[in-house]
This record gives C-alpha cells, sequence and structure tokens, in this order.
C-alpha cells in the first residue's frame, strides 16, 4: 500500500469493535488518504491496523450524547481532517443531526433529519415502501394489535431512541433496541411489559417465510446513485437472521430495481444499507430495514470491488465523478466470529418461525465454506493486528496478556506515525 501520508489528508472514523471501520482504514490507505480511529472503547480492531494512523479516545455516546459530539467537532475541526464516515447509528444520528455544525470543518455525505427520519422511523418507512411499489411487511404499532392468531414479530419503531423520535428523552439521551419478540400463538405477549423494556409502543409485523436474504447497497447524491452493491446472505449473526456473517456479492436485476425504487421515493443523499427478505411463495423482495451507514459486511462489499469507503471520500471531497463502481459477482467471504455466533444460535436460541438448523449440518457448512472460500473480515497475513485485537477481546480475563505484544486492552493515544 502507499505511505498514507501521502496526501496528508485524513477521514475521522469513530468506532467500537466494527468489521466496517477497519476496512475503511486499510480501503482509504490504498488510496493515500489517512485515518484518525477515534472510540470510546478499548481494544479496537481497526486501531490495531498497521495502517491507522492514529487513535484517539472519545467519551461514550450512549452515555452522553451532547460530549460526544462536542469531542466529534473538535476532532473535525482539525486541518487535517476533511470528513467523517458514518459506521455506527449514533455517528449517523449526530451527523445528520448537527450537520450544521459539522460542516463549518468538514464536508459530509449524509441525509437531512427529515430523511433520517423516514427510515428511522420503521412505521413511516412501511409507508413511504408501499408508495414506491415496494413490497413491506404489514407493519402497525403494538397499540393497535389485538389478535395474535397470526405469524408475528415485535420490533423497536425506530433504529435509534432519541428525543427527535420518542417523548420524554432529551438531546443527551441515545439507545438502540435491538430486541425482536417472535410472537407465540398460543402465548400472547404482554403489551405493556414489552413497552416498559423498549421504552416505547414498538411496532408489530407479519413475519414473512422467506426462503433467502439479501442486501441491496447504496451512496447517493441529492436523489441520484453514485454506486449500488448487492450481495445473497448465506448466514446471518442467528439462524434467524442479523446482519451477514458468510455473504456471496450478486447482481439481479430485480434487487436492484425496488433497491433504486425506494431510495428516489426517499429522494436519498448519502449511504443506505438495505436488507430485504425473498418470500418463499411469492419470490418477491421485501424490505427487512434500511440502516443509513456502512455496514457489518462492507468487508465483502469492498473485497467484490466496490470500494465504498473510498466513494465516500470522493464524493466528500467533491470528486463524486470519479466514482465508477464495478465489482465481481459470486465473491464469498466470512466474518469468523460471527460464523461462531451464529453456531452459538443454533446451540441456544428457539423461534416459532423459524426451524433451528441441524448441529452436525450447522459444523459441517461452516468449515465447508470456509474451505471453499477462504477470505476474512478481519484476517489478512499483512496486517495481524486486527484479528489478534479481536480474538483478544473474546478470550477470558488475563489470557490475552500472555499473547505477544501484552494486554491489547491498554490503547492509548497514538500520533501520526508513517508506513
Amino acid at each position: 500500500m502507499p505511505d498514507s501520508h501521502s496526501t496528508g489528508e485524513r477521514a475521522l472514523i469513530p468506532t467500537g469493535h466494527d468489521a466496517a471501520s477497519y476496512t475503511c482504514v486499510r480501503s482509504l490507505a490504498r488510496q493515500g488518504v489517512g485515518s484518525v480511529v477515534a472510540s470510546e472503547k478499548t481494544g479496537v480492531p481497526a486501531a490495531a491496523s498497521r495502517y491507522c494512523d492514529e487513535f484517539v479516545s472519545l467519551p461514550a455516546p450512549r452515555e452522553g450524547l451532547t460530549a460526544y459530539r462536542d469531542a466529534l467537532l473538535d476532532l473535525a475541526a482539525r486541518d487535517d481532517v476533511r470528513t467523517v464516515i458514518p459506521v455506527r447509528p449514533e455517528d449517523c444520528y449526530v451527523l445528520s443531526r448537527d450537520e450544521a455544525l459539522f460542516a463549518e470543518h468538514v464536508s459530509l455525505v449524509v441525509p437531512t433529519m427529515a430523511q433520517l427520519r423516514n427510515v428511522h422511523d420503521r412505521l413511516r418507512l412501511a409507508e413511504i415502501a408501499e408508495s414506491a411499489g415496494v413490497p413491506v411487511p404489514e407493519t402497525r404499532r403494538l397499540a393497535d394489535v389485538d389478535d395474535w392468531n397470526e405469524d408475528l414479530l415485535i420490533k423497536s419503531r425506530y433504529n435509534v431512541l432519541t428525543d427527535a423520535y420518542v417523548d420524554g428523552l432529551t438531546p443527551d439521551d441515545m439507545d438502540v433496541v435491538k430486541d425482536i419478540h417472535h410472537v407465540v400463538r398460543d402465548d400472547p405477549p404482554d403489551p405493556d411489559a414489552i413497552r416498559r423494556s423498549m421504552g416505547h409502543d414498538p411496532i408489530v409485523q407479519e413475519f414473512v417465510h422467506y426462503d433467502e436474504e439479501f442486501m441491496f447497497t447504496g451512496l447517493y447524491d441529492r436523489g441520484e446513485p453514485l454506486a449500488t452493491f448487492q450481495h445473497r446472505q448465506i448466514r446471518g449473526n442467528s439462524y434467524t437472521g442479523g446482519g451477514g456473517v458468510y455473504r456471496r456479492s450478486t447482481d439481479d436485476p430485480e434487487l436492484e430495481r425496488v433497491g433504486r425504487a425506494l431510495l428516489a421515493e426517499l429522494d436519498w443523499h448519502g449511504l443506505a444499507c438495505i436488507e430485504y427478505m425473498r418470500d418463499a411463495e411469492t419470490g418477491e423482495y421485501v424490505l427487512t430495514e434500511i440502516n443509513p451507514r456502512m455496514w457489518q459486511s462492507l468487508p465483502s462489499t469492498v473485497r467484490a470491488g466496490a470500494d465504498y469507503p473510498y466513494y465516500y471520500w470522493l464524493a466528500a471531497t467533491g470528486r463524486a465523478d470519479e466514482i465508477d463502481c464495478e465489482y465481481d459477482v459470486g465473491v464469498g467471504t466470512h466474518m469468523l466470529h460471527g460464523e461462531l455466533g451464529y453456531l452459538a444460535s443454533v446451540l441456544t436460541e428457539e423461534s416459532p418461525h423459524v426451524e433451528r438448523p441441524s448441529i452436525p449440518g450447522t459444523v459441517w457448512e461452516i468449515a465447508a465454506s470456509i474451505v471453499r472460500e477462504p477470505r476474512f473480515d478481519y484476517l489478512a497475513l499483512d496486517d495481524p493486528g486486527p484479528f489478534i485485537a479481536g480474538v483478544r477481546r473474546v478470550l477470558p480475563d488475563g489470557v490475552d496478556e500472555r499473547l505477544p505484544g501484552g494486554n491489547f486492552a491498554d490503547q492509548r493515544d497514538r500520533r501520526p506515525r508513517h508506513h
């Protein structure tokens, strides 16, 4: 890779233990662009990369969103920082809500708050999808449901819980509720208990019996696509769904059509990761949700040739005309610790709607696919630090201290360095 200081310019990448942030660091380094990785967490894999120029500590966003925002603004005000790449839910929200403040220092490619609300509010998103002619599960508020004799799911109405969406919260509050309740017909849920646990009145969706899951991504400039990409999700975080941990790039005209139709209806600006289910009966691509940021399976996207971190950089720095999005179809990749999570779900989780795979069959499928397609999100021979950091994070306390390099959890701020 070229020397990342060849341009003297950097992207700020706030993150946690996200594979997407490491991919951003590595991708930008290939183009001579430096990176400042920032987090409230320790043992961040992206910060362990030899291509990371600097690591900076942040206050925890879910302990005080204002202090977190102000810390990002201080970093954005640096002369060498040109943009901020949204990787986590808190970042896409803060960057859109306070875009005017960030615009004094950096250029962003993020949706307006009105656009963001349209995708963060899953009830509103369902209405927009219907207007765009995109299949979507029947979606209602929990308060509007009194018949539980259907295959149903209960999930958070909002991607994030903030004062913009939920009464009683302050501008300093922020949380993410990922709980999904699979409704059992002969054991109706307690709506009040669910509202208390989720902190708001969530939504109820019909459960779509699907045969496969897919992802469509886009980078848009005021309603116009700069780049799009698709993959088929072969395994997720859980056998009942979740982010992809084994995926293969694809190119389906119908998936492209419904993806573009939805983003056109939204008049979208910025990043979008849209999850779809393929209805087992109709073959239609049915909308699951949209995440307006970099996605968990970004390493797979870039490995196939769709270099979204660099595309974002080009769009943010006024060079969107240089984006030429082409990618290879049929490229499969794995998130190794995600594969273990999938196996754990087979051992421990239950769903009334999704048949649990066999344990021996699951072990065989994971092993065979790794041998067949040995491409991994973190594992790279020329840059082993992120993989080692990930291993240390899941080891019992004390074991990592006996590994080469000592206790990586003690990460301190780094000054710029040359590679």
